[in-house]
């Protein structure tokens, strides 16, 4: 028996060996004792296992597997329920042993027998947990089956399916209410003037339209024109807030410019980032929460004036910039979920990797502008004071801060966090901007995000440029 167990699993069953050795001890019998009949017993005992193994290659039972994350998709942390349903589509019959194939992070992989005691209609149902302390996305199966021919003699092991992908998102932490939220009611109301742009007068006036008030003539404007004007009346709007998401290899790489290690290198899905970017990724998803609860409609660009998501590997939508309601709170998630570090980096070897789906990237030098230029000023200035700025940077040089820091004049507010290793190495970044009108902090990535979010109420309205805090004790540049 144990000579048994050490034999190969995937051609035989112990049965199926255990005739093969049989024909094996009946052969050298009739070798031994020149008898007929054993030299036909021994052909019997060999042919058989081999022809069940030839059969069960040739007519393999067929399946279909339906598969569904509850819920899909899933936050850091936080348990999805995976519900399996397994149908029998060919005529073959038989039990078969089946194998949920994870990736190692998820831990052991869920064994189970088809068909299953509580089949139903021929579909037999399956459910598990998983949980991921990381975002990305993630390859659930294939279900693998290993089935044996009616004498159970041969075996036989292949995959039923192409597995589907889990989407693991970052989980936004509750932020507490800053001056931001104060100005909430202004951001709100936007003029008829201010929207359409042209002079004053015009925009605020049109001609008098049978039935309207007598209260609303505008005399200054019906003289100048000889006929009687009245008041436009204002519109409300919906406020707007524009968050820069920098992702660039160089500000979240670290001091020493080393790469940063990729998450997930166990089960093949690879994403560049490091632990100052993943704080980046939950300050941006955080506040884009606390935003859309209080109404926002949001725009997420990156430090070169792009769509922020444009190369996310789970974006729905890469392209767009623009998200309103839980739908868009939604697509924000998605999009965050497998975002990873862009430009020039370099791993081992430099020769580039495969990506989650097979995919050949470079990591060469990454073409585009560069960050916090005219493109991304254009940018903000489309959408000029219709809400807040917020930037949520990596480590950036005193120059790059002098070319962001007038993009706070295009917003009611402006805020900017800047996440490093050592935050207080970057106060003439935070000086310069803000000189240029934002409210900037620098934190460690031991920060909480909420903590981090909180210093912008500890700031004054108006930056004054001499006052400049370090506290280095709680990782906190203000």
């Amino acid at each position: 028996m144990a000579l048994l167990d050490r034999l190969p699993r995937h051609l035989f069953t112990q049965r199926g060996w255990g005739m093969l050795a049989a024909g094996a001890a009946a052969l050298a019998a009739a070798q031994v004792m020149g008898r007929r009949d054993l030299l036909s017993l021994a052909v019997l005992l060999f042919v058989l296992p081999l022809v069940s193994l030839a059969g069960i290659r040739l007519v393999k039972p067929r399946f279909q597997v339906y598969r569904e994350f509850n819920p899909s998709p899933v936050e850091t942390s936080s348990p999805t329920t995976v519900r399996l349903a397994v149908a029998r589509t060919g005529s073959a019959s038989g039990r078969a042993t089946m194998e949920e194939r994870l990736p190692a992070r998820f831990g052991e992989s869920p064994a189970f027998r088809f068909p299953s005691r509580s089949a139903t209609g021929g579909t037999s149902r399956y459910e598990y947990h998983l949980r991921s302390a990381q975002r990305g996305q993630f390859l659930i199966g294939p279900v693998t089956a290993e089935f044996t021919d009616p004498f159970g003699l041969s075996l036989h092991r292949q995959a039923i399916d192409d597995g589907d992908t889990l989407t693991v998102t970052p989980a936004a932490v509750v932020l507490p209410l800053t001056g931001l939220a104060g100005a909430r009611g202004n951001d709100g109301v936007t003029a008829t003037r201010i929207r359409a742009n042209p002079s004053d007068d015009d925009v605020m006036t049109r001609e008098y339209r049978h039935g309207d008030p007598m209260r609303r003539v505008h005399w200054a404007a019906t003289a100048r024109h000889g006929e009687l004007m009245v008041r436009q009346e204002e519109s409300v709007t919906t406020p707007e807030a524009t968050i820069i998401l920098d992702h660039r290899f160089g500000a979240f790489s670290g001091s020493s410019g080393a790469a940063p290690a990729g998450n997930a290198a166990q089960d093949g899905h690879t994403m560049i980032s490091s632990d100052t970017f993943e704080w980046a990724v939950v300050a941006a998803m955080s506040i884009s929460a606390h935003l859309s609860e209080r109404n926002y409609a949001l725009r997420l660009l990156d430090a070169r004036g792009e769509p922020a998501f444009l190369r996310s590997l789970s974006a729905p939508e890469p392209e767009l910039e623009e998200y309103t309601g839980a739908s868009g709170l939604q697509s924000i998630a998605e999009s965050l979920a497998a975002i990873q570090l862009t430009g020039p980096h370099h791993l081992h070897g430099g020769a580039g990797r495969r990506d989650f789906f097979g995919a050949r990237e470079s990591h060469g030098q990454e073409a585009g502008p560069p960050p916090f230029d005219d493109n991304l000023m254009d940018k903000l200035s489309a959408h000029r004071m219709r809400g807040p700025v917020i930037a949520v940077l990596g480590r950036i040089s005193a120059l790059e801060a002098l070319s962001l820091a007038p993009a706070a004049g295009y917003g009611t507010n402006a805020f900017a966090i800047l996440v490093a290793e050592r935050p207080a190495e970057f106060e003439d970044a935070l000086e310069k901007l803000r000189q240029g009108g934002w409210r900037a902090a620098a934190v460690a990535p031991s920060v909480s995000v909420a903590a981090a979010w909180n210093q912008f109420d500890q700031d004054p309205a108006v930056p004054e440029p001499p006052a400049a805090e370090v506290r280095r004790g709680a990782g906190v540049a203000r």
